[in-house]
């Protein structure tokens, strides 16, 4: 699962940054993805370090008993341009101090490598099936990485158009096994009707807006 909308005015990319809580809206959207796992088998949930994270396990944790396990390797990619704002028609592509960042779009070169956010990713999945085996389990992380570690899975180029990104906040990504062996993948989005317009999975960008849109 991809955590729900956070408190963040400025625009800010914040990464990594400790002090990012979910919104009043990012927390409906929680309550919304619990109300809709309710009564799935869920046995193990885990996130990301990161508040914003952890405050969106809170409800399906509760609604199920669980207390919530927490795995680094679900954490946020790592990028440069933590703490800057960084996004549509805000000019951060015609600064001289960004271009040694952006040169290499394939690996890529502002942040941490997709291949690593497909090992990290891969080793958490394996930890929740086994966690889990025979049952479900909840992982709540982030956009980037849950998109490169579903690409991975279904054997797409890693290196991608972030516009594009088919992970809505709260929306969520299943990885079904049969043994050790994922078997499908699914996606959905329960809180869809909660989610601004311009966020939405496919939506045209919005000069201004959603400039943190790899969080």
């Amino acid at each position: 699962m991809r955590h729900g909308e956070v408190a963040n005015p400025d625009g800010i990319l914040y990464g990594r940054l400790a002090g990012y809580h979910l919104s009043d809206l990012g927390r409906r959207m929680a309550d919304r993805v619990a109300e809709h796992l309710a009564s799935r088998d869920v046995t193990y949930v885990c996130a990301s370090p990161l508040e914003r994270a952890q405050e969106t396990a809170t409800p399906i944790a509760k609604a199920h008993g669980l207390d919530i396990a927490t795995d680094a390797r679900l954490i946020e990619a790592g990028n440069v341009f933590q703490g800057k704002t960084f996004g549509v028609g805000d000019g951060a592509l015609r600064r001289p101090g960004n271009w040694r960042h952006v040169y290499n779009p394939f690996r890529p070169s502002w942040g941490e490598a997709y291949v690593d956010q497909v090992v990290r990713m891969m080793g958490a999945l394996d930890a929740a099936k086994d966690k889990a085996r025979g049952h479900e389990a909840v992982l709540v992380s982030h956009q980037l990485p849950i998109w490169i570690v579903r690409s991975y899975v279904e054997r797409r180029r890693l290196w991608h158009d972030p516009r594009k990104r088919q992970c809505t906040l709260a929306s969520l990504t299943s990885f079904t096994y049969q043994g050790d062996t994922i078997v499908s993948v699914g996606y959905s989005e329960p809180a869809r009707d909660l989610v601004p317009p311009h966020l939405l999975a496919g939506a045209r960008p919005v000069k201004g807006k959603g400039k943190a849109f790899g969080a």
